[in-house]
């Protein structure tokens, strides 16, 4: 960010002048960057929002879970298009759960408390990333440009069904068989909306185009955002699999 504040001053100030400064003047220590990168952002209602993310998680496993041909699938295609696909399909469930939230910037350490801080970080589990406005900024426009297709149940299924069966996913041993089934979804959804919105010969095409976005989406900014005060260090991969599969163990192929 070429015009942030934290470029203009001089990289190489020593420690001790920047401590002293900050002591001389307090609201010059209190400013923050503006840069939007580096703002770091938190939930407001942690626990609210975390108990329903957790539920849209829930209802999305179940979802595909009840899936039949999903699971004739073999089971190296199952998960990886479990792992590829399971964001976007949790985003779709938060459109249509209606889930909102709010975020609010983290206090940023000041230099002191770094410097305290290093001395004693050796051993120590390190510190979490947070997520940083200009993402979740941008992960609420993805979902603000959802709820104004006022999508309906089926348009929703169908269309989670048109992105869990990803065949351009590398590894897939069973790709063709999974085009089949994206274009037979992608045709049910295209067949579903002619009825309802006669009107809207563009709706079909302008849908995919926004669910393009949520893919940008990336697995770790829903993963600290939403999971990771609930699940700690857990791998949320991991998780779902057992979810879906109810245990650890692998099913056969």
């Amino acid at each position: 960010c070429e015009r942030c504040q934290c470029h203009s001053e001089d990289k190489n100030t020593a420690i001790l002048y920047t401590l002293l400064s900050q002591n001389m003047h307090p609201a010059r220590a209190r400013q923050r960057c503006l840069c939007h990168q580096r703002r770091t952002v938190r939930l407001c209602t942690p626990h609210v929002t975390c108990q329903a993310a957790s539920a849209v998680l829930v209802k999305t496993i179940s979802f595909v879970k009840n899936l039949p041909s999903f699971h004739q699938l073999p089971w190296e295609d199952q998960t990886l298009l479990l792992d590829s696909c399971w964001v976007p399909l949790f985003l779709l469930g938060l459109v249509q759960e209606m889930v909102t939230f709010e975020v609010m910037e983290m206090p940023a350490p000041s230099m002191l408390e770094k410097i305290l801080l290093n001395g004693h970080s050796k051993g120590q589990e390190p510190e979490r990333t947070q997520p940083t406005l200009a993402a979740v900024q941008r992960l609420q426009c993805c979902l603000n440009s959802f709820w104004g297709l006022d999508l309906r149940p089926k348009e929703y299924a169908y269309l989670k069904g048109a992105i869990l069966f990803n065949p351009d996913i590398p590894g897939l041993r069973a790709s063709l068989h999974i085009k089949s089934l994206q274009r037979e979804a992608q045709r049910a959804l295209q067949d579903l909306l002619q009825p309802l919105h006669p009107e809207d010969q563009g709706r079909f095409a302008r849908i995919l185009l926004i669910t393009s976005t949520l893919k940008s989406i990336p697995p770790a900014l829903i993963t600290d955002l939403f999971f990771r005060p609930v699940i700690g260090d857990a791998d949320i991969l991991e998780l779902m699999r057992e979810m879906l599969y109810e245990g650890p163990e692998q099913p056969q192929a």
